[in-house]
């Protein structure tokens, strides 16, 4: 199957719902620049945030938006660039999984409400899945699949061979999974999980 269609409004809904379900919040916007407004009324002013390495918050303007210095937010990215030190920005990198926001994106999400997050080092995941207490996902629509199962191939089969491309473009060796998350429900209360949909075609 193709795995850059959007899919029709009613696969949309039925996948919101599903998510809901899964103790997630749930948004849906039209366009790119409607996503950016959406994540910036989520992040209030003051929050320490992070980012994973995303071609979705690329493409939608936050990327340029933190390397603009023109919010409010302290970026922890900023301090680790600024680190010359190799071990001081590891640790300061570990400690920033602990940030108030984490901001990324997923690489499939399963009409059944299970989402999928690929990773090379696996950096964002113990963010995503408890060190911070609010995490924001911004997802094109293209990336529902009927099931988990393929949600899997998507991840291996068509996620993969891009990231894999793109690292290669940028003088990079590649990439591959280092670390694969199923993400299947919320279970702390202490804990926010906000999902935006996007009804363009957004990252991989």
């Amino acid at each position: 199957m193709g795995y850059d269609k959007l899919p029709p409004k009613e696969i949309v809904e039925k996948t919101m719902e599903s998510i809901k379900r899964r103790g997630i919040s749930v948004d849906f916007v039209n366009t790119k620049e409607d996503a950016l407004k959406r994540l910036k009324e989520l992040i209030p002013a003051g929050a320490e945030i992070m980012t994973g390495g995303s071609t979705t918050l690329e493409q939608i303007g936050f990327v340029d938006l933190l390397k603009s210095g023109k919010h409010s937010w302290k970026n922890l990215k900023d301090e680790i660039l600024a680190e010359e030190d190799p071990a001081k920005r590891e640790e300061l990198r570990r400690k920033s999984m602990t940030a108030e926001y984490f901001i990324g994106s997923v690489h499939a999400v399963a009409e059944t409400g299970e989402i999928l997050v690929a990773s090379f080092t696996g950096s964002q995941i113990s963010a995503y899945v408890y060190s911070s207490k609010n995490v924001i996902w911004i997802v094109g629509t293209q990336k529902i699949v009927p099931t988990l199962e393929e949600g899997f191939k998507r991840v291996r089969n068509y996620s993969l061979s891009l990231e894999d491309k793109r690292m290669k473009r940028l003088g990079y060796g590649g990439s591959a999974i280092g670390k694969l998350l199923l993400f299947e429900r919320e279970t702390s209360p202490d804990r926010k999980i906000d999902f935006i949909f996007v009804n363009e075609k957004l990252g991989f």
